[in-house]
């Protein structure tokens, strides 16, 4: 495994290429790995059931790959991974086998997967195998349902997710879909129907889970006003097993994009300690911390293992509020 290990030189680039401060220790690595455990002392997020999203150190694992990038995440204090994809760049092929044994090398545990929504039409069993071999309890998408924003199309799309989800589920894994704001519009033939209270009445809750994007979820809401993020999860706490830890800042148009754009933990405002004092879940979600567009630059973020040490340190600093 050694000769896997992060350059530790090219690393300390790397963290102080990000456009936020860190602290000496920390560039250092003289923050301890955490331990599993619940949230306890006011503590809103457990250590062992704080995750990463993958794609927020891409940069890092097409540069060193991921014997190295599991490294330092485990190093960090993360204990669950979300794949972003399956390939490693210019470090050279891998197999989902050789994957799993670096996880279990590692400490860390595979949380799920974001694949295409072609990839489940056209080779569903394969994706599950892949899901089976690195210990996924559940597998998903970040595309939207379709993008027919119409009663038929969401019809149509439920029921493709059903089968999915029924096939997923006959092998103990879960399906679900990442939301981004799009699906909180309404529907193109009834202004009155939101398209995600569609989705969630229409899917099978056995079969059918969701994956909340927190941020782009106030995106929605602030682009298609009318909910609380948080009410969503409080309503059907058992669909929605994982949820994306994302920070933003409000676009000053409501309508660009997805309203908010995403920024480093900590440096953004959405309310995070009030949103998950509303849950009072602790152990029952998995927290995934992703950054899109880590700082700088698109698709090669410079400092990207920076942010993700910084926003490990802040998401578990998080406290409740009564």
């Amino acid at each position: 495994m050694a000769k896997h290990r992060i350059d530790r030189r090219a690393l300390l680039r790397g963290l102080a290429g990000s456009t936020v401060a860190v602290g000496a220790a920390s560039l250092a690595g003289a923050l301890p790995a955490a331990a599993s455990g619940g949230a306890s002392n006011g503590h809103l997020v457990p250590r062992g059931h704080l995750g990463i999203q993958l794609y927020s150190v891409r940069d890092k694992i097409a540069q060193f790959g991921f014997a190295a990038v599991f490294e330092e995440l485990s190093r960090i204090g993360y204990r669950e991974v979300e794949f972003a994809g399956y390939t490693q760049g210019a470090v050279g092929p891998i197999t989902p086998a050789q994957i799993r044994q670096l996880l279990d090398d590692n400490g860390l545990k595979a949380a799920g997967s974001h694949r295409g929504l072609g990839d489940f039409r056209n080779n569903l069993e394969w994706e599950l195998d892949v899901a089976e071999t690195l210990g996924m309890p559940a597998i998903g998408t970040a595309s939207a349902p379709t993008g027919n924003r119409t009663i038929a199309g969401y019809q149509a799309a439920a029921a493709e997710f059903n089968t999915w989800g029924a096939a997923a589920a006959a092998r103990g894994i879960k399906l679900y879909q990442h939301n981004h704001t799009i699906e909180f519009s309404f529907a193109l033939d009834r202004p009155d129907v939101r398209l995600y209270d569609l989705f969630l009445e229409l899917t099978d809750p056995r079969y059918v889970f969701l994956e909340l994007d927190i941020l782009w979820a106030y995106g929605g809401a602030r682009k298609y006003p009318g909910f609380r993020p948080v009410d969503y999860v409080k309503a059907q706490p058992h669909r929605f097993p994982l949820f994306h830890v994302k920070d933003g800042v409000p676009l000053p148009d409501p309508q660009q994009g997805n309203s908010y754009l995403d920024v480093e933990f900590g440096a953004g405002t959405i309310p995070f300690a009030e949103f998950f004092t509303e849950l009072d879940g602790g152990g029952r979600f998995t927290y995934l911390w992703e950054q899109d567009t880590a700082p700088n630059a698109q698709p090669n973020p410079p400092g990207s293992l920076g942010a993700a040490e910084r926003s490990y340190q802040r998401i578990v600093d998080l406290r409740g509020e009564r």
